[in-house]
């Protein structure tokens, strides 16, 4: 769970841009001003949540749009809950 953790910690990885975006679901460019960021960086941050199953991602001519796993986060909270400090 450390890493899952780890990739949540940063900041710029807020799922909650995402999530609260219109549809649920955000391109890098709706991003792009919540940052002072470039647009690579602010790619290369939701690779990384993809990557840890976090969001996931659809392909609609150049741009990419990503939307909130919630399930994985559902799972993430239900395997917190259940640990020690949970009990």
């Amino acid at each position: 769970m450390a890493p899952l953790l780890k990739v949540l910690a940063d900041p710029v990885r807020l799922l909650s841009l995402v999530a609260s975006h219109e549809g649920g679901e955000a391109c890098i460019c709706d991003l792009n001003e919540a940052f002072e960021l470039s647009q690579p960086t602010i790619s290369h941050h939701m690779k990384v949540l993809h990557e840890a199953g976090l969001v996931d991602r659809d392909k609609c001519g150049v741009w990419v749009y990503y939307r909130v796993r919630r399930q994985a986060l559902a799972g993430l909270a239900a395997s917190w809950g259940s640990g020690p400090a949970g009990r």
